[in-house]
């Protein structure tokens, strides 16, 4: 068989779920609301004192120095991005001021905070248990002051900290300060003199800055101006020593306009290179393809703009060249003309075959000479070009010096300008600006004195009982969903079914009492749920085969006290209720309990028979049921086993047959031991008992494929599991009725007891 496959949960499976687990959700949800419950009575009342400062728009100091960088200004220079930018950088600056540690300390000693009850050394399990594996420091000194204790001043501040909340208003200059203390007025008070330390701490710091810098700037005047005279007389000096002119005005970069005579004399030798350059490859390319000694495309050469920027005397014999091939061109036309007409020993062709020798001679004679002269004008166009070359790397090489003179001018005639404007701002400034007047004035403004509250702030009752509330709800969820995945336990027919075993029917959970007259609930209880379900087991069981309903009825379980011998003596029952005679065997050798609950006194049992042939069959008889025979285990034999699988067991069985109309067997459970397995091919049917939150999904498949080989006929379903003790109020028990979240009549739940036995 194979294991149970995998399904999506749907809805009705979580509340299924939540169902089965209600004990822990209610569990759950009751501890939480009640830590909730104990928290809002016992917690200690906490008081949160409110202050709110203004962060005003200054200058950075008393001086107005930003307006001197090219910042943005009092003015408001700047952009609304820039300046919205500057103000968070400033709110932000001011509340970590606020939490600094600085401030704390003041505030601390100022109002003697350390003997309050919030700074009180309290003991920790947490911190002590940390302690025990971190290396301690060294001890505080004696009497030593709050700065000089580092173990005392971290526990205050971590205190303090805690205890204190800055935020900014989002969208205004406001910094809202917030301290918590079990003495409401002692959290005004530290708001406070929080607040009014950073007003202190700003304009010492601001006095402290301003007086540094003016007093800096006055001793740095003298150098400013003795430095910007000098930049003046080395800007004179310069100019006169590299020939620089200024004709004034920028240009578009914004540079000076200077002029000089070696930038003049650089862009002559520019040209003059180019010029040199070109002309060399004029020759160059005239001298190439007269080497080749192709007349005719020498004589090319006459037509092209290559050949007409020759020198006159490469002109000329182009010219001349042009001519003798013309000449040769006529003659051979002539020769191949008389030759056809006349034949070959004309007289006039031998004239003109020597008048055709004359004209190639002069033409490869005008050949060599324009050669010659060709390979002249290329060496001399050469020439021409490597003088202008050095010509021009001279002009560029002064060129280059002057541009750094020129460069090196510029740079000093701007600071030399910029240190003389620099000079008369300053000293305006310093003649001009009240610095005292900048150093009164404070950028922080109290807009709301801390007061002491009226009403705690922690803790939040209503806040409280609804976070007790969801996390109850939260919690028990989880509870009920972690533990019904770490339970393998099986709890409804859901996972039996998904095991692919036939479901006969579930039975509730019951009790028993061990002082019954009648251990049977059919008897003593008939009309209780669990009658029902047995007498809807003996349907089940009529109709699990096709033909005639089954004889022989084995009932067992996986494992030890799943109800197998109470539904076993009840099933009996309810067929002898039917009419039939019945017998109920006690196969279970090992530890048999029928006997003991049904008072039988002494006869003869299974183990008897099996293992003495001159033993006679008496079964005993049931009080109220004159169709039902009982006959009980017997004696505790050394071999069971064997006994079960004997071939008197078979014998016995079909005596059985013969003489009843069923055979209800009470074996023992098939997972300990393998008594079942020897005698479940004896009977008709196989009754798998599963308990309800006892029975593993393990031991359930396990048992069933232990089971399933020994029965007569695998394609029948011919074993068949009985979900037992089930709670009647769960959702399975109504689902498989079909009263799903439903209460059942009290005629169905009458007798209904706790537990089975």
């Amino acid at each position: 068989m194979s294991s149970i496959p995998d399904q999506d949960p749907t809805l009705r499976d979580l509340l299924r779920v939540f169902d089965r687990r209600r004990r822990t959700i209610i569990t759950t949800f009751l501890i939480c609301l009640s830590l909730a419950i104990l928290a809002c009575i016992f917690m200690t009342r906490r008081y949160q004192a409110i202050g709110t400062v203004q962060l005003q728009k200054s200058t950075s100091d008393g001086l107005n120095l930003d307006s001197l960088m090219g910042g943005a200004g009092a003015d408001g220079g700047a952009g609304g991005a820039s300046d919205s930018l500057s103000v968070n950088v400033d709110l932000q600056t001011q509340s970590s001021i606020l939490q600094s540690d600085t401030l704390a300390l003041k505030v601390i000693e100022d109002l003697s905070l350390e003997h309050n009850r919030d700074f009180q050394e309290k003991f920790s399990l947490i911190g002590w248990a940390v302690g025990l594996i971190t290396p301690g420091g060294s001890p505080d000194p004696a009497h030593a002051s709050l700065e000089d204790s580092p173990a005392r001043r971290q526990r205050v501040l971590t205190v303090f900290g805690n205890n204190l909340k800055v935020k900014t208003i989002a969208g205004t200059r406001l910094i809202e300060v917030d301290y918590s203390n079990p003495d409401p007025k002692i959290a005004a008070d530290v708001v406070n003199h929080l607040v009014q330390a950073l007003i202190d701490y700003t304009f010492q710091t601001k006095f402290v800055a301003t007086n540094e810098v003016s007093g800096w700037l006055e001793g740095q005047l003298g150098g400013l101006r003795k430095q910007s005279e000098d930049l003046q007389t080395k800007v004179v000096n310069l100019q006169k020593n590299t020939g620089l002119f200024g004709v004034g005005g920028t240009d578009p970069q914004g540079k000076p306009i200077i002029y000089s005579p070696i930038l003049d004399r650089l862009t002559q030798s520019t040209a003059a290179l180019s010029q040199a350059q070109a002309n060399r490859v004029l020759k160059g390319a005239v001298y190439q393809v007269v080497k080749t000694g192709n007349a005719e495309l020498i004589s090319q050469l006459g037509g092209t703009s290559v050949g007409a920027s020759s020198a006159p005397g490469a002109a000329n014999s182009l010219g001349l060249i042009q001519a003798l091939r013309t000449q040769e061109a006529t003659i051979e036309a002539q020769i191949g003309q008389d030759s056809a007409k006349f034949g070959s020993s004309y007289p006039r062709l031998i004239e003109e075959r020597a008048s055709l020798k004359r004209v190639e001679d002069s033409l490869q004679d005008e050949i060599q000479r324009i050669a010659a002269r060709a390979k002249n004008d290329y060496e001399v166009a050469v020439q021409a070009e490597e003088g202008a070359r050095r010509s021009y790397e001279a002009d560029r090489d002064a060129a280059e010096k002057l541009n750094d003179k020129t460069i090196e001018y510029a740079i000093l005639d701007k600071e030399a300008t910029q240190s003389q404007d620099l000079y008369q701002d300053l000293l305006r400034r310093l003649k001009e600006a009240g610095i005292l007047e900048g150093l009164r004035s404070s950028n922080l403004t109290v807009v709301d004195k801390a007061r002491p509250p009226a009403k705690p702030d922690r803790p939040n009752v209503p806040l409280f009982l609804a976070l007790g509330i969801g996390l109850g709800a939260f919690s028990s969820a989880c509870s009920a969903l972690f533990v019904d995945a770490i339970d393998n336990k099986v709890q409804g027919i859901e996972e039996i079914e998904a095991a692919r075993i036939p479901v006969l029917g579930i039975l509730p959970r019951i009790k028993i009492e061990s002082n019954s007259s009648t251990p049977a609930m059919l008897l003593s209880a008939p009309t209780s749920a669990f009658s029902e379900a047995i007498r809807s087991l003996r349907s089940a069981l009529f109709i699990a085969r096709s033909g005639r309903p089954p004889q022989a009825i084995l009932v067992t379980s996986g494992s030890p006290s799943e109800g197998k011998s109470t539904i076993s003596l009840n099933l009996a029952v309810a067929l002898a209720q039917f009419g039939k005679r019945v017998l109920l065997v006690e196969a279970d050798l090992r530890r048999p309990v029928l006997r003991q609950r049904l008072k039988v006194g002494a006869t003869s049992g299974l183990s008897s028979l099996l293992a003495d042939r001159e033993v006679e069959f008496s079964p005993a008889q049931i009080d109220g049921i004159p169709m039902l025979d009982f006959l009980p285990a017997g004696a505790v034999p050394p071999y069971p086993s064997e006994l079960l699988g004997s071939h008197r067991m078979h014998e016995l069985m079909e005596e059985w047959r013969a003489e009843y109309d069923f055979i209800v067997v009470d074996c023992p459970p098939v997972l300990p031991v393998t008594d079942v397995q020897l005698i479940v091919g004896l009977a008709d049917a196989t009754v798998l008992v599963v308990r309800a939150g006892v029975t593993t999904r393990v031991a359930l498949q396990r048992a069933y494929k232990l089971l399933l080989p020994h029965a007569k006929d695998p394609a029948l379903p011919a074993i068949g599991a009985v979900l037992n003790a089930i709670s009647p109020n769960s959702a399975s028990y109504y689902g498989y009725y079909g009263y799903y979240g439903q209460k059942k009549s009290a005629y169905y739940l009458e007798g209904v007891q706790d537990e089975v036995v």
